[in-house]
């Protein structure tokens, strides 16, 4: 089926990731807790959502590719049903991550000052971008419309803004949000969980996005 196409090398990269994870851990920096829940806990709710996420975001934009299951379910509404679940998880990710942050705070060995002036660096990249996407590129297109929507693929690709250095920037870009908690309150777990998130969503540009976009810009090759 195409829906999985590509999916077999999803699934290998994410035990990879996970095993990475557990390699990486230090299991002292997670006997924390924040609103009564560990700090174990919250890593693994900040590795699952991100994995639900990106499945949820796989099986939406494929369904919809390649057999409009979505709109034919829902109708035109299909594509904000679709951005509300994904704005809801994208959120509970930099929520989750956050909460990590601050049950097992203190736990990175690394000079504040210099954790603090990565994390401005990043905030001012990730601003640029958001400002970037709003401006110039347009949410529904950030949210993968041209799954849903045909008018969409006669479009250009974007080059202005931070798109001028990079055909990726929201890849490359987009999730050094994620890391800012971690740098702020010196956290370990929340700098690894980054670092997967980060590593992870190549994963479903390689996997799911390319794919997609080669179906669906024909000019692509």
């Amino acid at each position: 089926m195409k829906i999985f196409e590509k999916q077999l090398w999803h699934l290998i990269s994410l035990i990879i990731l996970i095993y990475g994870i557990i390699i990486l851990v230090d299991f002292s920096t997670l006997e924390g807790e924040f609103w009564e829940i560990s700090t174990k806990t919250w890593l693994i709710y900040s590795v699952g959502i991100a994995i639900v996420h990106q499945i949820y975001v796989l099986l939406v934009w494929r369904l919809e590719l390649y057999y409009s299951s979505i709109s034919k379910f829902l109708g035109k509404a299909g594509f904000k049903f679709y951005t509300a679940g994904f704005s809801i998880m994208f959120i509970s990710r930099s929520m989750l991550i956050l909460a990590l942050s601050i049950s097992s705070r203190n736990s990175l060995q690394i000079n504040p000052i210099i954790a603090y002036l990565i994390a401005f660096i990043f905030l001012l990249i990730a601003l640029y971008l958001i400002y970037s996407v709003l401006r110039y590129f347009g949410l529904k297109r950030a949210y993968g419309i041209d799954h849903f929507d045909e008018s969409y693929r006669n479009k250009k690709f974007v080059k202005r803004g931070i798109f001028r250095f990079s055909n990726n920037a929201m890849y490359k870009f987009g999730f050094l949000f994620i890391w800012i908690p971690g740098l702020l309150l010196l956290s370990k777990p929340a700098i690894i969980v980054a670092l997967f998130q980060h590593i992870y969503i190549w994963v479903h540009f390689y996997f799911t996005e390319l794919p997609d976009m080669k179906n669906i810009y024909s000019q692509i090759k």
